[in-house]
């Protein structure tokens, strides 16, 4: 499995490839009222309006510090299924410091399974690669349910009244 490496408040983090569509400069965002802190806006990546996830907050509790490697990681991911229909695929941007690198999983020296933990459902296990620790993220979960459903509301096929 091919990795993207990142840094968080000093500590690395990496998620899968396979999810990422883009590496973007920190381009500018607009801030959405009432949403957790950690969603710091959204802005407009091909013509589709997408949100940004400050990692720095989500994961620390602190913004990503503002440097020349800290970049917008454009990734897609299915949402759960609905009673009403399947998962659908969503794009969010994932504001990271130091996105420098990519590696292969299989490089790793050690790895330790996902974990359960109810606050952090997104950490997805632990990788010992090149003497540092890494920590691997579920990019599916980075997000509460409730709020993926106000920012994907599911499409009905019907027009608004």
């Amino acid at each position: 499995m091919q990795l993207i490496t990142f840094t968080v408040g000093g500590q690395a983090f990496a998620i899968e490839s396979r999810s990422v569509i883009e590496v973007l400069p920190l381009v500018p965002h607009r801030p959405v009222p009432l949403l957790p802190d950690y969603v710091s806006g959204m802005f407009t990546y091909r013509g589709r309006l997408v949100p940004v996830i400050d990692l720095g907050i989500r994961l620390r509790g602190r913004p990503a510090e503002r440097r020349l490697s800290t970049r917008i990681v454009v990734v897609e991911f299915t949402t759960p299924p609905a009673a009403d229909d399947g998962g659908h695929d969503v794009r969010v941007g994932l504001v990271a410091e130091n996105v420098i690198a990519t590696c292969r999983a299989e490089e790793a020296d050690a790895s330790y399974p996902a974990f359960r933990l109810e606050d952090a459902p997104f950490m997805a296990g632990l990788l010992r690669l090149r003497g540092i620790t890494v920590h691997l993220l579920a990019v599916e979960r980075l997000l509460p349910p409730d709020i993926v459903a106000g920012l994907f509301p599911r499409s009905t096929g019907r027009a608004l009244p």
